[in-house]
């Protein structure tokens, strides 16, 4: 029966509007998925560049630079007071002309960066917004960005899910937030599961960051559910017999 296809039959994610960029800090990765052309651009953040072993910022950005041809790559400053900041920005900036500046949307304390955000967008530098979770960080960050300037707000929709709320909602409003500038890209950041793609696209954002590991389940899309019920079933009864598992049933 049609009811027992409790799963929709999502389109080609090359059919979706939303640009997919991948997110990671380890280079090689970097290097294969630049030969991928469903990747669009790149993020990465300090806390990935951490655990992939990176000790030197600069060489670091300037290697993925090399390998990502182009495209968009984002550099988080890593500073904690806006001074710092600026002039870690104003460096990151300087790498090339496809880099946006990864500024948090408040420090360490909570202090809102948009005055910094107001700054570096009048001057025509490229910022992405991170670490966003609100619909009122969306509102402050709009106003301070230059409506002639590129830049990323990144909303942390997969963070927002894990507090128990749809992300769904608070996107779409979010989008009706950068309404008045055209140049503003919204991003659904931490995405936890292949569906996030497609509420992404229907939300109306512009960017999604996919992680790797994420990255590789997109062979699944569309893939026939019964097909995918045997696979299961095989993999529990390969591993519990791999395990050497026995029940004493006599």
């Amino acid at each position: 029966m049609a009811e027992d296809k409790i799963a929709l039959s999502p389109a080609s994610v090359s059919a979706l509007s939303v640009a997919v960029y991948a997110d990671g800090a380890d280079l090689a990765t970097i290097a294969a998925r630049a030969k991928d052309p469903l990747i669009k651009g790149f993020t990465t953040n300090p806390t990935l560049m951490r655990k992939s072993g990176i000790q030197n910022y600069e060489r670091f950005a300037k290697d993925a630079l090399a390998l990502v041809d182009g495209r968009p790559i984002s550099f988080e400053v890593f500073a904690d007071d806006f001074s710092t900041m600026e002039k870690q920005a104003r460096r990151i900036a300087s790498w090339g002309s496809n880099v946006s500046v990864k500024i948090p949307v408040t420090n360490t304390k909570g202090e809102s960066a948009t005055s910094l955000i107001r700054l570096l967008s009048a001057e025509g530098i490229s910022v992405n917004v991170t670490a966003i979770m609100t619909a009122a960080q969306v509102q402050a960050v709009s106003a301070a960005l230059h409506a002639d300037t590129p830049a990323i707000v990144s909303v942390f929709a997969g963070r927002i899910a894990d507090t128990g709320c749809d992300p769904v909602p608070v996107m779409q409003h979010c989008k009706n937030l950068l309404g008045d500038k055209p140049a503003a890209k919204l991003l659904w950041a931490s995405p936890r599961e292949v569906l996030n793609l497609f509420q992404a696209d229907a939300a109306g954002c512009d960017i999604i960051t996919v992680t790797d590991d994420l990255l590789m389940k997109l062979v699944n899309i569309g893939k026939d559910l019964d097909a995918f019920s045997l696979e299961t079933v095989k993999m529990f009864f390969d591993d519990a017999t791999s395990a050497g598992y026995s029940i004493v049933t006599d």
